[in-house]
């Protein structure tokens, strides 16, 4: 919706021709590495040819992912010689990925989470355990919290339905669209003020 109203180029992840996804589910320790590894893959693909064609109508780009996402994900799923090699090769790709000017961090509790993954449907997600959610979410949370160089905000959506209700779309297309300084930006939900 954002790079509609804004002209935007859009960027989504494509994750479904992943066939080693299911397979993590089942068998996190067996499948871990080879995933992490195809994801890097897979996006270093997309990134690069997305941003090396140029389309001089669009002025910006949303994404619903950052490169660093797959880091984020190793770090938390491999054992510590796999991430170590996974590391060096992240290091690779991730220094011809261009850097967003801004990160926006929708979060959401876990059970809110859960409840999102269980009404998106994929049947290999039904069975994820909060401790798993929980230690993603803080994977993310302590990156974004090291990240000095970049404009972060995190948004408590919690009690938001952007998709649904025009005024809570609007409300985080303004935040989206606002200056920041470099850093991490909290910003609290007008639904949860009251």
């Amino acid at each position: 919706m954002l790079a509609e109203d804004c002209n935007a180029r859009l960027l989504l992840e494509q994750f479904e021709e992943n066939s080693f996804l299911p397979k993590f589910y089942e068998d996190p320790a067996r499948y871990a590495f080879p995933l992490e590894l195809s994801f890097l893959a897979d996006r270093y693909q997309q990134l690069k040819s997305q941003f090396n064609a140029s389309d001089i109508f669009k002025p910006f780009t949303v994404a619903d992912y950052f490169i660093f996402k797959s880091l984020i994900f190793a770090s938390k799923n491999l054992e510590p010689l796999e991430f170590g090699l996974y590391s060096k090769l992240f290091s690779i790709v991730s220094s011809v990925v261009p850097k967003p000017d801004m990160l926006v961090y929708l979060y959401l509790n876990l059970e809110n989470l859960k409840k999102n993954i269980e009404k998106r449907g994929r049947p290999y997600e039904q069975n994820i355990q909060f401790d798993y959610l929980e230690k993603i979410q803080k994977g993310y949370l302590e990156f974004l919290r090291q990240q000095t160089d970049l404009r972060i905000i995190v948004v408590d959506t919690n009690g938001l339905d952007f998709v649904g209700r025009s005024s809570d779309y609007i409300w985080l297309k303004e935040l989206t669209m606002a200056e920041y300084p470099m850093g991490m930006h909290h910003i609290q939900n007008p639904a949860n003020n009251g």
